[in-house]
């Protein structure tokens, strides 16, 4: 006990040492931390494999198929056993293991540069250190998760056939060493600038965060559980081995989606949905403007009630409209330019004209939905600024200028990044209601949800497609949030979601 009491304060004075402008733990940890980036390479070998003839034997795995194997994964590689082997039993582990790997190598690289370029918070060192900190807990969880990995595995195969590498054990000590110098390095941190840590402000607000445990239950079992069905898209799924079982593919349906023209799937989907964003929300704001200027009550309530309900026609419904509307033979406008002496207008074959009518379509349904976001966003701004401004001599849309669109800017760029995540996301029943199984019209109108229906509708149910295209959606959605919120936050962090 004594020589742990005399071994503390030695520690503490090797982790403040100062060198090259560092301090000596600072530097200590990051270069644990590069070890860890460069020991993922897949040439590093974490899982080896064991009693290779009896495993292969187990697996059916023939002599022409084990050829493509190796005798030694990384976490980062480990997923082609389990496509080369057809095991997709461990093919979920091996997902979970390269997504904690990627965040392993994200939060490490950010902790290296952090420390290369010296960077400080307002707070000093904190945020280095809590980027430290969550590198080696990721590092930690990969390390014990490839060993659980293991164990998982070889109860599956009904023997040993997977053995951990003595690198896995080495930098899973590594890493609680760095986790532990960093904590110490970031409590004399926190006691400098009078922060406390999350165990003190759970103690301290502990009411409220068990008030917050409904909605993290709820979010974790509608939310978060669902995401494991991603597997999904891995896989060859059959009903008789279920999602476990059915072998897994790899990234053979995203192939699929990649060979079906998805360059001009996803262009398709994101111009008619830039369109939709754009001209819906400076609609929604305009429209929004002119009903809250009108001053006769009844007239204000009758407009509003107008222009929301064509919210709640049903697609169906306006499929039939639009039909009665477009169609060549008794079509409204074509019967209206025979009665003027003029040619039918082939509208159904002739894929030009859908983009706008698409559009407007879109328009008339959502515009006052969309609308009511802005209105109640105007309707709260205080009078006494609009009255100021008729005092200082200024007319309605000097107003409108300078009061109205500035308070209304912050809702816009809400909704315009909540909107933006969807960016991927088709008005689905939109266009196919519209355009239905109109082939000669796919071209300019087809998007990723409608291709995906129509390709899992007319050949055996394929859940793996489906949801690989949603995993592709998702994600880009996910990366479109993300950098157009750096964009907004650079520009005013007010604005931005996070």
């Amino acid at each position: 006990m004594e020589k742990r009491m005399k071994l503390l304060p030695e520690c503490n004075r090797f982790l403040d040492r100062e060198i090259a402008g560092r301090k000596a733990g600072v530097l200590v940890t990051a270069i644990v931390s590069f070890i860890n980036i460069l020991l993922l390479f897949p040439f590093f070998g974490w899982v080896n494999v064991v009693n290779i003839p009896r495993l292969f034997a187990g697996l059916g795995i023939t002599k022409e198929e084990a050829g493509n194997l190796f005798t030694s994964y990384s976490v980062l590689n480990l997923l082609s056993f389990v496509q080369e082997s057809g095991e997709g039993r461990i093919g979920l582990y091996a997902m979970i293991l390269l997504v904690i790997a990627a965040a392993v190598i994200f939060f490490n690289v950010a902790y290296v540069v952090r420390v290369v370029l010296d960077r400080k918070g307002k707070k000093g060192n904190l945020s280095l250190y809590a980027t430290g900190r969550t590198a080696m807990l990721f590092e930690i969880i990969l390390t014990g998760a490839a060993i659980g990995y293991v164990i998982f595995s070889n109860s599956k195969f009904g023997m040993k056939g997977f053995a951990a590498s003595p690198i896995v054990y080495i930098l899973f000590i590594l890493s609680v060493i760095s986790y532990l110098a960093v904590k110490v390095m970031e409590a004399e941190e926190r006691a400098l600038y009078r922060e406390h840590g999350m165990l003190k402000e759970i103690k301290k607000n502990w009411v409220l965060f068990i008030m917050l445990l409904p909605t993290f239950i709820y979010f974790m079992i509608n939310n978060y559980l669902p995401m494991v069905g991603v597997y999904y898209a891995f896989t060859n799924f059959n009903f008789r081995d279920g999602l476990w079982g059915s072998p897994f593919i790899g990234f053979k349906n995203f192939e699929f989606l990649l060979k079906a023209d998805l360059f001009r799937l996803t262009r398709n989907t994101i111009l008619y949905n830039l369109v939709f964003i754009g001209i819906g929300n400076i609609l929604q704001i305009v429209f929004a403007i002119f009903v809250s200027q009108v001053t006769v009550k009844w007239f204000k309530k009758t407009t509003q009630t107008l222009m929301f309900m064509p919210y709640f026609v049903s697609f169906v419904i306006l499929k039939v409209l639009v039909y009665n509307i477009f169609e060549y033979q008794y079509g409204l406008i074509n019967n209206f330019v025979t009665s003027l002496g003029g040619g039918r207008i082939d509208f159904y074959n002739t894929p030009s004209y859908w983009p706008l009518l698409i559009t407007l379509f879109y328009l008339w349904k959502n515009i006052g939905y969309g609308m009511v976001v802005y209105l109640a966003t105007i309707m709260g701004i205080d009078t006494e600024y609009y009255e100021a401004a008729k005092v200082d001599g200024a007319n309605i849309f000097q107003q409108i200028r300078y009061i109205t669109i500035p308070l209304v800017k912050p809702t816009f760029i809400i909704l315009l990044l909540y909107a933006l995540g969807s960016i991927m996301k088709g008005q689905f029943e939109l266009f196919y209601q519209m355009i239905g199984n109109n082939g000669v019209l796919y071209n300019i109108t087809d998007i990723l949800d409608t291709y995906v229906y129509r390709i899992t509708m007319t050949q055996p149910l394929s859940l793996g497609l489906g949801t690989a295209a949603g995993l592709y959606q998702s994600l880009f959605g996910f990366i479109i949030v993300v950098l157009v919120n750096f964009i907004v936050k650079r520009r005013n962090p007010e604005y931005a979601l996070f």
